[in-house]
């Protein structure tokens, strides 16, 4: 028996029992025909057989027949919630004929079915052929809400992923009623069971009735590759050689192993600290480097009322990286807007009632749960002639940008020809390369550390609770104090926020997830300390606590001496900085013992 059929059954058999029952026990005390009980069947599964399962990207589309489909996909846009009419009394307008009285004419929405089938104008008597008249009394209303989604292959054009191989994509859009309203959310991934009613080959509109939803959960491996699990057992020993090696290795089809480690390991703490979970937004690492993202609300065809929200990068970018290209190309408002969002991690959305057909204005609020990364270039003339000349020593021209929004990223970097990340002849060499052979895997990092082995390793690392080991606490709150402390004078104040408390916590879980630990260690701390009074001095100048720009690698990684010469210099790093939370933190005694 086909599954449509047996469904179809199944929902009258249900009917008739739940009619007896319910007449036989007087629960509804109107009830006179079975027509006033209204089932609806709530499916969870379907066969797993290829014709239950909607494809996106499959051309011609051929879904006609009004049967349950399974499809899966990810949430680009969404209305408001409307209303609709769940169910309608109609009575003969033949006021001599029997059925111009009672419950004999009762229509309900029916899954797949468009609205104009419940309520309409001709619709005739069976008895007499008398047109039927609606009972208005009798109406009652439901939720509605359309939402649109692609599926999650579409992503990977925004991805770099290329298969050499031409696909489609096309949106969906889905219906929801009733208790599935408000639970969807933009850029979340999920699993529709429904009936497709409006199927156009040729155009872009797929229209599908919701039956159930399920939200997909992002699947994190079980462990990290072999290679990465090798590594770490060589490198027990340190607690800063597993992470150097990965900001060397890290990237390499893109740039030469070796170039920008100081920028890669920032990147690689970036990645795992936006987790696929809805954790605490303000973990979110945020990186500026110096070298619109915005909702759409149009009037649609969904009715009146109705104002479709489209999600921008910030939204899809949920669990990941937003990256939104050069600042300095921004205007004044939209970096305006770029700040609050930063700073509150939500986005607001404002509808006004008249223009959208509705008497009062809405406002609509969406979590932003990914990390933004931009950059700011420095290259361009015009640009050049507008830089300040008195700045301090160590202190970097962010001028073409408003000071507050430097300040909302946690990580400022400089990564131009003239800083000791940049590495400007193997670049060459490697796009060189790369124009000759671009599939080609130029070096042996690539073969021994791939692609698929580092999004192992991150999924694995960002979804690790972590939590501080006392010494680490007391370290990176002392830094803290004693920096502001410093950075405090008679006309501005202390020049850091209480959110750089927030960034140097967020600095130091993100290099132990990086080691694969569950628990903060002083040397992850100094790792955060090292990062951010770098970023600090870009923005304000050298302090008492210098810290050269190439501190995180003072060398370049060829080989396992050098990892111990770093290991050394860090180790002396570690000693300065107790000694300058001693010299300047309020709390001195505490860390006598640590120096």
């Amino acid at each position: 028996m086909p599954h449509e059929i047996f469904g179809n059954f199944f929902v009258c058999l249900k009917s008739q029992v739940c009619f007896i029952a319910v007449k036989t026990l007087s629960l509804i005390g109107q009830l006179q025909t079975e027509t006033q009980i209204n089932i609806v069947l709530k499916l969870t599964h379907l066969p797993a057989l290829p014709s239950y399962s909607l494809n996106f990207c499959e051309f011609p589309l051929d879904y006609t027949s009004q049967r349950f489909y399974m499809m899966q996909g990810i949430v680009i846009a969404m209305t408001t919630v409307t209303k609709y009419t769940q169910g309608a009394r109609f009575l003969c307008s033949d006021d001599a004929c029997p059925l111009s009285e009672g419950f004999q004419y009762i229509r309900v929405h029916a899954p797949g079915a468009t609205e104009s089938a419940t309520v309409r104008n001709d619709f005739l008597c069976n008895l007499c052929s008398s047109s039927l008249q609606e009972d208005r009394k009798f109406r009652v209303l439901g939720d509605k809400q359309i939402v649109e989604i692609i599926t999650a292959k579409a992503l990977h054009a925004f991805q770099g992923h290329s298969n050499n191989q031409p696909f489609r994509f096309q949106s969906f859009t889905i219906f929801l009623r009733d208790e599935l309203v408000n639970k969807m959310s933009i850029g979340n991934e999920y699993k529709i069971i429904g009936i497709p009613t409006c199927v156009k080959s040729l155009q872009t509109s797929v229209c599908i009735e919701a039956n159930s939803i399920t939200f997909c959960n992002p699947k994190v491996p079980s462990g990290i590759s072999d290679n990465f699990r090798c590594l770490l057992s060589l490198i027990s020993s340190s607690c800063w050689k597993f992470t150097a090696i990965l900001a060397n290795v890290f990237a390499s089809h893109i740039v030469p192993p070796g170039t920008y480690n100081f920028l890669k390991l920032c990147l690689l703490m970036s990645l795992v600290q936006t987790s696929d979970s809805n954790k605490e937004l303000e973990d979110c690492l945020d990186i500026l480097i110096i070298t619109s993202d915005t909702l759409l609300v149009d009037r649609n065809n969904y009715g009146t009322g109705a104002v479709s929200i489209q999600a921008g990068s910030a939204l899809l970018a949920k669990g990941g990286i937003c990256f939104i290209g050069d600042l300095s190309s921004y205007k004044k408002d939209k970096l305006e807007q770029l700040q609050s969002v930063m700073e509150s991690r939500s986005i607001t959305v404002y509808i006004p009632g008249k223009k959208f057909g509705d008497d009062s204005n809405q406002q609509t609020t969406f979590p932003i749960q990914c990390s933004f990364w931009s950059f700011v270039d420095m290259d361009s003339s015009s640009r050049k002639n507008m830089q300040k000349t008195n700045t301090l020593i160590g202190q970097m021209d962010c001028s073409l940008i408003p000071a507050n929004l430097v300040e909302v990223f946690g990580l400022l970097i400089n990564c131009n020809e003239s800083s000791p990340c940049h590495q400007f002849l193997p670049t060459v060499h490697h796009t060189l390369k790369k124009a000759i052979d671009p599939e080609g895997l130029l070096y042996l990092a690539s073969k021994q550390f791939t692609t698929e082995d580092f999004e192992k390793l991150l999924a694995f690392a960002k979804n690790l609770n972590v939590e501080f080991s006392l010494e680490a606490e007391r370290m990176v709150h002392g830094y803290y104090l004693a920096s502001r402390r410093i950075r405090t004078d008679s006309i501005c104040g202390s020049k850091l926020s209480a959110s750089a408390l927030k960034y140097l916590i967020s600095l130091s879980e993100a290099h132990a997830r990086l080691n694969i630990r569950n628990k903060v260690l002083k040397e992850d701390v100094l790792i955060a300390v090292l990062l951010f009074e770098t970023s600090l001095t870009l923005k304000y100048g050298a302090t008492a606590f210098c810290v050269a720009p190439n501190a995180v690698f003072p060398f370049e990684l060829y080989n396992e001496e050098y990892l111990e010469q770093r290991d050394i210099y860090l180790t002396q790093c570690q000693q300065q900085l107790l000694q300058f939370i001693a010299t300047y933190g309020p709390g001195t005694a505490v860390f006598a013992s640590d120096e």
